[in-house]
């Protein structure tokens, strides 16, 4: 915000000048940031944030983490974990380091619906508008993360955000020569190196740069065979135009994982079962339970001359592969084109590979069909992908010398992304009290999804992690993948806003208009099957294709469909300042997410003229009103909320399947209150504390099929709360200095989250195997910090120890829900345990 203030005193006008140079940055395009930034608040307040906590004074319910608390964290962490200090935020990590992924929610919206930008940069999948956690920038170069909780900017290139946004922002490089070397070891073989140098101004214009790379891995929490491995890269340069903060800069990023899964069982309780990640075992119900093992195992020579069995080997969930690579060049840039008018441009590109999936036993033959009532007869031999197996009609897999085998290959979800992008804003300022601004936001994913196959090694692990580099071909030299189909996600998207200051700079009003144009241009290259986003694929042999397609009649042949979505999107809000440090503020959004690709897929099934070909848009009214209050010593925002859904979406995956299955859940009203208050009453202790708590409630009763008589069954939802989110979520963080010496202690308290939408135990063949809801706990974590600087080493220069869950609390992790489904098992992640974490900073 741009603070000004007539103020008579020089202790005040050095106070004002201070605060200026440490104005907080807000949102996420640079437009918004300089929209946030231009508005007028009359302050004197030197620091507008207590113990790394900023409460932004907009009409929306917004909360801001600085490096304060993000460095207090253990080196590496995501930064989807760290938010978890932010009310109404619910994260679960894999693992304790954050390379594994986790399960995100914001006030009841999972992470499907939650955008997330880094620069402006939006991070959503293309397709599912999934957000991978372990894929973010090293928290080292986060200048501080920002939480919508309930709304998004109206810039915002998203499809995804029906609610919250996370934003986050790489600082910038230092106008001093600098370097810093970081190194961390911990528990499960954990070592870490991270290392940044700044090159200071080295052009008589003001250039500056950074360079940082990061390298990281360890054993795998559970399971006891896997490994994990992240290597990160970046660098930014920034060149200021002129002395009124306009700008360019121009950052890379590139991310590589090459990960085995681990941790998800089946969550369950049978006491005659053991813990483990096959469909046949279950949760752990103590922690010694939690570090199973995977027995090592070597997959048989063939036989020559013998119809050999496929082996087990390389089928168990913890030898699957889960492997990365993402990269992103942003351009951010503030040109001031008058002393009314600002404009801003944010071009980006984004690249994406990454799979994950598990083994698929393949046939070195060919598939044949026997006539039915509704399937004719296959009597010659064809190759393809075929009811979930790949067929090769006559390809020597396991080198035995004959071609009647049945060999366990490797068969994951292939993803290649290419994404452009590019918000542009245009402020155009009315008076020293109002401003208005209108901008063009831009979004083109290209979105290549297949399913290659590779050969494992003798030990059951993939032969290469990418089996699309070197993928399998048939007989006739045709790749065989499990699916085949090329999609288009592409954002128009026009906006304005105006921001005011009335009454005397005591009402802030903010108003704003979204109008998204969506296009969906999905091509699928294989055969639907079924409903639900099955399909047989046979890729360049369209002659065998021919002959499966006259055979099965009702399957749905490779086509191409478009789907148009468009919506206008309004919000509205203001701040009244009640007193100089308290304000009232009320906020409105409508919100929108369009079907993500694999819903889409599915609705290929349907013909043209059914309405389940034209799978509608989800939206949301979403409402905000609370009090802030903020001075130097005290930040404290009290909010309630509420937000309706219509059309609501829900999904659960099956991650032996490796499909998604959808479910309508029509209206939902989901409404909470969240707050945090933290405080400063001397330098040397700081004390923060927040809560939230949550309400969903699903309007009416859901169809889940029909019967014989084609009546519809109906699962009682009506009332119910919606699956995987807590009910509340409590927690604190108190921070002290004694010296050089820095300690922290945060604790978080996780209320239960309902496994499915009725609200009911999982009975499985008649028998209750888990109760209707997660066990609420609570996790506990140390930070320790010794500065060095008073021998003279730096403030830089420094020893940490980072404890996390210090009580090994034994705890549900991230989950699906089980959907409307009372009979369903969902997997869910074993909570991290106990792990200490040590790290040595070395700097200047």
């Amino acid at each position: 915000m741009k603070l000004q203030s007539v103020l008579t005193t020089a202790t005040s006008t050095l106070a004002v000048g201070i605060a200026f140079l440490s104005a907080p940055v807000f949102a996420q395009s640079t437009g918004s940031v300089d929209f946030e930034n231009s508005e007028i608040v009359v302050t004197g307040v030197v620091s507008r944030d207590v113990a790394g906590v900023r409460l932004p004074d907009t009409p929306k319910a917004k909360q801001v983490l600085t490096q304060e608390v993000i460095s207090s964290q253990a080196p590496g962490q995501t930064i989807n974990d760290i938010i978890n200090l932010v009310p109404g935020v619910s994260f679960q990590n894999n693992d304790p380091f954050g390379s594994a992924g986790g399960t995100l929610t914001i006030r009841g919206f999972d992470d499907g619906r939650i955008s997330q930008t880094f620069d402006g940069v939006p991070l959503n999948d293309t397709g599912n508008y999934a957000l991978y956690t372990n894929q973010q920038l090293d928290p080292e170069l986060i200048e501080q993360v920002n939480v919508n909780l309930g709304t998004t900017d109206v810039d915002s290139p998203t499809a995804a955000a029906t609610g919250s946004t996370v934003n986050y922002r790489t600082r910038n490089p230092s106008e001093e020569f600098g370097a810093r070397l970081l190194g961390s070891v911990g528990d499960f073989n954990y070592f870490r190196m991270f290392g940044e140098l700044d090159t200071g101004v080295f052009t008589p214009w003001g250039t500056r740069a950074f360079f940082a790379a990061s390298k990281a891995d360890n054993d795998t929490i559970y399971g006891g065979i896997g490994k994990i491995d992240k290597q990160q890269y970046n660098a930014k340069i920034y060149q200021p135009i002129g002395d009124n903060g306009d700008f360019i800069s121009i950052a890379g990023h590139f991310n590589k994982n090459r990960n085995n899964f681990f941790g998800s069982v089946p969550l369950r309780l049978d006491p005659s079962r053991v813990v483990g990640g096959a469909s046949s075992n279950r949760f752990p119900m103590t922690k010694d339970e939690r570090f199973y093992k995977v027995a090592r195992c070597q997959i048989p020579a063939g036989v020559s001359g013998v119809k050999d069995a496929a082996s087990g080997c390389g089928s168990d969930f913890e030898y699957r592969y889960n492997p990365s690579d993402t990269g992103n060049i942003r351009v951010n840039s503030k040109f001031t084109l008058s002393d009314k008018l600002t404009l801003t441009v944010d071009p980006s590109f984004q690249y994406v590979k990454a799979n994950g999936g598990g083994s698929v036993v393949a046939q070195e033959y060919g598939y044949t069909q026997t006539a039915n009532a509704t399937r004719g007869a296959i009597t010659t031999p064809i190759a393809g992908y075929i009811g979930g197996s790949p067929y090769f009609n006559g390809v020597d897999l396991n080198g035995d010398g004959d071609k009647l085998d049945q060999v366990r290959i490797l068969a994951p979800s292939q993803t290649q992304t290419y994404r452009i992008g590019v918000i542009a804003s245009l402020r155009y300022d009315l008076d020293e009290h109002n401003r208005v601004r209108i901008a063009y936001s831009y979004d083109r994913g290209r979105h290549k999804q297949t399913g290659e196959t590779g050969l494992l090694q003798p030990n059951g692990f993939g032969a290469s992690p990418f089996p699309v580099d070197n993928p399998l071909v048939d007989v006739n030299g045709n790749v065989l993948q499990k699916r085949d189909r090329l999609s288009y996600a592409i954002l128009h998207q026009v906006s304005g806003e105006y921001s005011g200051d009335l009454m005397n700079d005591t009402l802030h009003v903010n108003i704003g208009l979204r109008a998204p144009f969506f296009r969906r241009n999905l091509t699928n290259n294989c055969l639907a099957t079924s409903n639900s986003g099955f399909v047989d694929c046979f890729t360049e042999d369209t002659a065998s294709q021919t002959v499966y397609a006259t055979a099965n009649p009702t399957y749905k042949a490779p086509q191409n469909r478009v789907f148009d979505y468009n919506k206008i999107l309004p919000s509205a809000g203001f701040v009244y300042d009640v007193t100089d440090t308290t304000g009232l503020f009320v906020n409105y959004s409508k919100g929108i997410q369009v079907p993500g690709t694999d819903n889409l897929y599915q609705s290929f099934w349907f013909p043209l003229d059914d309405p389940s070909a034209s799978p509608g848009p989800e939206t949301t009214d979403n409402f905000d009103f609370g009090l802030r209050y903020s001075t130097g010593i005290v930040q404290a925002q009290l909010s309630g909320w509420w937000t309706i859904y219509h059309n609501r979406l829900a999904s659960s995956y099956d991650r032996d399947l490796d499909v998604t299955i959808y479910r309508n859940l029509g209206r939902v009203d989901k409404y909470g209150i969240d707050g945090s208050v933290a405080v400063r009453p001397i330098p040397q202790l700081s004390i923060y504390a927040f809560g939230s708590y949550l309400k969903s409630k699903i309007k009416e009763d859901i169809e889940i099929g029909k019967d014989g008589q084609g009546n519809a069954i109906l699962a009682a939802t009506k009332g119910k709360r919606e699956a995987g989110a807590p009910v509340y979520t409590l927690g604190v963080r108190v921070n002290g200095e004694l010296g050089p010496v820095e300690l922290g202690v945060q604790a978080k308290r996780t209320g239960p989250r309902y496994v499915n939408d009725q609200n009911l135990p999982i009975v499985a063949s008649g028998v209750q195997v888990y109760g209707k809801r997660t066990p609420a706990y609570t996790l506990v974590d140390l930070d320790a910090r010794v500065k060095l600087d008073f021998i003279g080493l730096g403030d830089k220069t420094f020893l940490q120890l980072n404890v996390i869950n210090v009580f090994d609390k034994l705890y549900v992790g991230g989950f699906d829900g089980a959907g409307t489904s009372t009979s369903s098992v969902p997997n869910a992640q074993i909570g991290a345990p106990r792990t200490f974490i040590g790290s040595i900073s070395f700097g200047f």
